[in-house]
This record gives structure tokens, C-alpha cells and sequence, in this order.
């Protein structure tokens, strides 16, 4: 471990005793003699940014498309902190990061899949927090991956961004420097880690040491490093297109693609921003990405990187898009939500929903999920004939954190300040 990290443990003690009154508050509404079975269940874990594929599909899942603080809830617990981190679901448990500025402390939260019950609180680092960040942006906005038993936390600190790999039981096993960090703007970071195979890939482009790096998930040594240019904000994903796995990231003027395996670039194909912030969408055919500093722009490549097959000036920045039957559906940082023909780029319709935005949307049981930056989600009809409104559901009054969705359920991270005092909350929404 590193050495700054040793003399944590009134703070961890103080933590944990914070955590676990935090259980006291927690809220069960569920329906007497209602049965909920966790442990048969068919849905595959939500076990890093954007679900099992990446993509933020949520196949096999049936979840409610109406919900309010008071109804449809099946438990809400408080969070500690504040984060913009989207809840991870592995096994019987839920993984979440927090920070205290005040406090100048980051940690990971584990909470009870079935109840929501506070279970551990792993005090990580205290103090070297960046003294500037983006207004919007939080000390803990990467998400959690999860890769067997293992959890890995990406927090920034200490000018540098370090990868801590803890047990299910909340114990550090091993913990990495990725590297110094600096950002070209005062933003912070907001890219999170991912898995793939035995590999936990991590996004650390910055103007001081700017790179992909892949490490193996048990020792921690590092596996292979792809080099990168400058500042960027996007995580990457793996996806299966043009026939091979390919690990596809946006940003730094161009689409990319490396071997997952062994980091070489596949190809690279130019476009007009760079800077991102979104995670890449595919078919079998074509990769989909939009970015908008310094120019807005959404466009779509063919799976091997030869060809633009068409450009329009959309801007998805912050958030991610996806893709459903060969059509993009996008929610603007306008609070637009278009319909796009991912083979044509024509635009099938669009309506006004809200903005700004920053979760990015789910995809289940025929409904897309488009979540605003005020807490309000609009559930609309993955339909290209023709824009269908299913529901508008408010759930506190700020929501950066994209849903989870398992066991036909909705899991979510929201804040809310309507009682003067800004306060998380976790919930389990469903029957």
C-alpha cells in the first residue's frame, strides 16, 4: 500500500460509526406478505458503468415505469457524503463512492442488495483533493467495476489517480498509483475503470501523464499501457463489433480502437472535437459517439474505422447515448431527445424533454430511460415510428448518476435539498 494511506484509522472508525447510524434511516415499504427473491434471480449483475455490456441495455428486465418518493419504492437509505458515482450491483451487494470535501475524505460504501442496509464503509484516502473542480463534478464520480470477487475504486488525489482493488468484505487486497495528474481545465475526473477478462482497464488521460492503462485484476502489476495525448473525460468500453472484441474510447480529436488484450491500436478515424465525456455505442455494423468541446458533433463509423458514415451537429457531452434496433436514441444537453436512423443519420423525430443532463439513459423492456439533471425521468417508447411518452417521474431534486437496473428492478442515486440540507439517498425502485 502507499505510504500516505497508513494512518487512517480514527477516520476509518469515524466513518464506519457514521455508516452504520445511517442504517437506522433506512426506509423498507414493501407490501406485506410481499416475497422478493434475490438469490433466483435471472438478471446478470450490474457490475460496472452501463450495466453487462456497457451499453446501458437491460435485457430480461421488467422494471415499473412510474415511481415517486412515495410510491413504487421498494427501500431508500441515506448516503453519506456526495458523489456522483452510479450504483454497481455484484452478488448481493451494491457499491457506491462518496467524498466529504469538507472532511477531505474519499471512500467506497457497500450496502445489502435485498434491503438496502448500510453494510461496510471503506475510508480510502483523506486530504490532497484537488482544490478546484467543476461545479457539477464531485471528489467521487467514478464508478465502481467489479471483476469476481474483487471491487476497484478510482479516486483523484494527491495530484495523482490511484486504483484501489478491496474485497467483498471491504478489505484493500492491493492499491496502484495510475500516475500523476493534471488536468489541462479544473475540472476533476469523472472516467471510470472497467473489466474485461482478467484485466481492469482505466482511463488516465491528463497533461502529465496522459495514457490507458491495463492491469491484472488480482496482483495489480501492470498488464500493457496505451499512450494518449491530453485531457479527456470519457470511459472507454469493449465491445464486440466488425467480429473481434475492441476496446473503443472518444476523444483526443478521433474514434478509437485498441486490442483489449494487448493495447495496440486497432484504427483511429478523425472527428472534430477533443474532448468528450460519453461512453461509445455499437451494432454489428457501425460504432456511435458525440462530443461537444469545441465543436458539437455526433457521428457514426464504420465497425473496422475505414469510413464516416454520417456526421450531425448533436451534442450528447456529458452523457452517453444508445442504441436499440438500429436506431440512436440521444438526450442533448438541451434536454432534446432525438431518434436518429443509425444507418442514415436521418432524424426519425425528437421532442423536448429537459435539460441539462448528465445520467446517461437505460434501455428495458421496450422503454428507454432518460433521466435530467433535476431528478425527473422521462420514460418514452423505443419506437422510431413515431415519440411515445410512457411516464415523467420526479425523484428528488438532483440526479447525476445513471440507473442500475436488476431484478427488475431500478436502482438509483439521487440528491435532494428540499429540506434546506443537501442529503443523498439510495433507492430501490419497484413493485
Amino acid at each position: 500500500m502507499l505510504a500516505k494511506f497508513s494512518n487512517l484509522d480514527s477516520l476509518r472508525m469515524g466513518l464506519i460509526m457514521k455508516f452504520t447510524c445511517v442504517a437506522c434511516c433506512v426506509v423498507g415499504v414493501m407490501l406485506v406478505g410481499a416475497s422478493i427473491s434475490f438469490a433466483q434471480q435471472d438478471s446478470e449483475p450490474w457490475a460496472r458503468w452501463r450495466g453487462p455490456q456497457g451499453n446501458g441495455m437491460a435485457l430480461n428486465q421488467t422494471p415499473v415505469t412510474t415511481w415517486s418518493d412515495a410510491s413504487n419504492v421498494v427501500w431508500k437509505t441515506k448516503v453519506p457524503g456526495k458523489g456522483h458515482s452510479s450504483p454497481i450491483v455484484a452478488e448481493d451487494r451494491i457499491f457506491l463512492t462518496t467524498s466529504d470535501e469538507a472532511l477531505q475524505t474519499q471512500s467506497v460504501l457497500c450496502y445489502d442488495r435485498k434491503t438496502g442496509q448500510p453494510l461496510w464503509a471503506k475510508l480510502i484516502n483523506t486530504g490532497g483533493l484537488p482544490k478546484r473542480i467543476h461545479l457539477k463534478n464531485t471528489h467521487a464520480s467514478p464508478s465502481i467495476a467489479v471483476n469476481g470477487e474483487l471491487v476497484f475504486a478510482l479516486f483523484h488525489h494527491h495530484e495523482q489517480q490511484v486504483l484501489t482493488a478491496l474485497n467483498f468484505n471491504g478489505d484493500v487486497v492491493w492499491e496502484k498509483s495510475i500516475g500523476p495528474y493534471k488536468g489541462k481545465y479544473p475540472f476533476g475526473v469523472g472516467a471510470s475503470p472497467i473489466t474485461y477478462r482478467d484485466l481492469v482497464i482505466v482511463p488516465h488521460e491528463n497533461e502529465a501523464s496522459s495514457k490507458l492503462l491495463a492491469i491484472n485484476a488480482t496482483t495489480g502489476e501492470k498488464s500493457w499501457t496505451a499512450r494518449r495525448s491530453h485531457t479527456n473525460y470519457s470511459t472507454p468500453v469493449v465491445a464486440n463489433t466488425g467480429g473481434m472484441d475492441q476496446l473503443l474510447i472518444s476523444g483526443q480529436s478521433a474514434v478509437t480502437s485498441f486490442n483489449p488484450s494487448t493495447g495496440k491500436k486497432n484504427w483511429a478515424l478523425p472527428a472534430k472535437w477533443a474532448v468528450t465525456c460519453g461512453t461509445a455505442v455499437w451494432d454489428n455494423d457501425r460504432v456511435y459517439v458525440s462530443g461537444g468541446y469545441p465543436v458539437q458533433q455526433t457521428i457514426a463509423v464504420t465497425s473496422d474505422g475505414k469510413t464516416e458514415v454520417w456526421d450531425a451537429p448533436i451534442k450528447a457531452y456529458e452523457q452517453s447515448m444508445i442504441i436499440v434496433d438500429d436506431y440512436l436514441y440521444v438526450l442533448t444537453d438541451r434536454g432534446v431527445i432525438s431518434c436518429i436512423n443509425g444507418s442514415t443519420g436521418e432524424v426519425a423525430w425528437k421532442t423536448r424533454f429537459e435539460g441539462p443532463v448528465s445520467a446517461s439513459p437505460v434501455y428495458a423492456n421496450g422503454n428507454l430511460f432518460f433521466t435530467a439533471e433535476s431528478g425527473k425521468t422521462m420514460v418514452v417508447k423505443a419506437d422510431p415510428t413515431s415519440f411515445q411518452k410512457i411516464a415523467v417521474n420526479q425523484l428528488g431534486t438532483s440526479a447525476f448518476a445513471s440507473f442500475a437496473m436488476v431484478d427488475n428492478k431500478i436502482i438509483t442515486r439521487v440528491g435532494d435539498n428540499n429540506s434546506g440540507q443537501y442529503q443523498e439517498w439510495l433507492y430501490c425502485i419497484g413493485q
